[in-house]
């Protein structure tokens, strides 16, 4: 079968080099998996840090990716919930454990070190497989996985996101927040939006976003709270750095801010007293477990969502995927098509 393995870490510039489609032998199953045929793979940040060596306990080589959408081709005995030919999408977080709140030491994503989607077939155990929504394709069904679960987590489980709150996406561009926009959106909740790109910005409006600012503007923070009227009670953060300090600013008292990734890097300083006295509170949020998927699943098809897809790579040019995806360009998901 193809598959695109990673074979050493290195800069962008090095990817061409690094990533290459391959010939490899298709994975054998066991009695409590599915084999399953490919059809649409989606590309994750994890997938570039991990390309450039960003990420902790990187074995190689390996197929890169977590996301998929496709076929069941064929099952091991003792798979009783799938038969060939049904389509399905995979939950690509392995091991959750035993509590909801966090996960457990054993957690780990599929794509490393276990190999992953980027390739014509993927085995996996039936318990992390799940009917794709019916309203969508292979293409749109691909974007949702671990984007749509750990927003889906954020917005609902942490920050408890009603129909009449004000939140705040800063970086809206990526995977997480282009999920969070069109989940929120799909509640009557306003959304507010940050991006570097004017561009984005206007792409977020025509979603559903109540509007958005430049994040390269000195006072984006005094811009949005006049945009939403000085009332911002929730925000979905995965920039970090000085973002978040100034998310702790601006949002009101009793505000929930939720975080899930720091692309940003390191958030310099936090005011403290702006915390304690606005009575805020702050979550961390990874992922999701797996009834936070399955629930995940039946929203999207309660309220026929549609992931947000960005470009569309054949196999052949996955360096490229991976280059797009590295410099930001993207808004949503970059899909890559695996087999016809």
């Amino acid at each position: 079968m193809k598959a695109v393995l990673l074979k050493k870490t290195g800069s962008p510039e090095e990817f061409k080099d690094n990533i290459l489609t391959e010939d490899v032998f298709v994975p054998c199953i066991k009695e409590d998996e599915v084999l399953i045929n490919i059809k649409f793979a989606a590309l994750n940040h994890r997938d570039v840090w991990i390309a450039k060596g960003d990420y902790p306990k990187i074995n190689l080589p390996v197929i890169l990716g977590s996301d998929c959408a496709g076929l069941v081709h064929s099952k091991g005995s003792a798979v009783t919930a799938f038969n060939t030919g049904d389509e399905v999408i995979i939950n690509p977080g392995f091991n959750w454990g035993t509590s909801e709140s966090f996960q457990s030491k054993d957690f780990k994503i599929l794509g490393m070190p276990d190999n992953g989607t980027l390739a014509e077939f993927v085995a996996v155990n039936q318990s992390y497989v799940y009917n794709k929504p019916s309203h969508l394709n292979f293409l749109q069904s691909s974007g949702i996985p671990l984007t749509g679960v750990t927003a889906y987590r954020a917005l609902f489980k942490k920050a408890d996101l009603k129909n009449d709150d004000n939140i705040l996406i800063p970086g809206i561009g990526g995977g997480v927040s282009s999920s969070a926009l069109v989940f929120a959106v799909s509640i009557g909740a306003n959304v507010f939006v940050t991006s570097g790109s004017e561009d984005k910005i206007k792409k977020a409006v025509t979603l559903g976003a109540k509007g958005g600012v430049n994040y390269k503007n000195d006072n984006w923070d005094k811009e949005i709270l006049e945009m939403s009227g000085n009332n911002i009670n929730v925000v979905i953060d995965g920039e970090g750095g000085d973002t978040f300090s100034k998310c702790i600013e601006l949002i009101n008292y009793g505000g929930r801010i939720v975080c899930y990734g720091s692309t940003s890097g390191k958030t310099g300083s936090i005011p403290m007293a702006r915390l304690f006295w606005k009575q805020l509170k702050i979550f961390g949020s990874t992922m999701g477990s797996p009834d936070d998927f399955a629930e995940m699943i039946k929203f999207i098809n309660a309220n026929k969502i549609i992931p947000v897809i960005d470009e569309i790579f054949p196999l052949e040019n996955i360096s490229e995927a991976f280059l797009r995806m590295n410099y930001g360009k993207q808004f949503g998901k970059i899909v890559v098509a695996v087999s016809s």
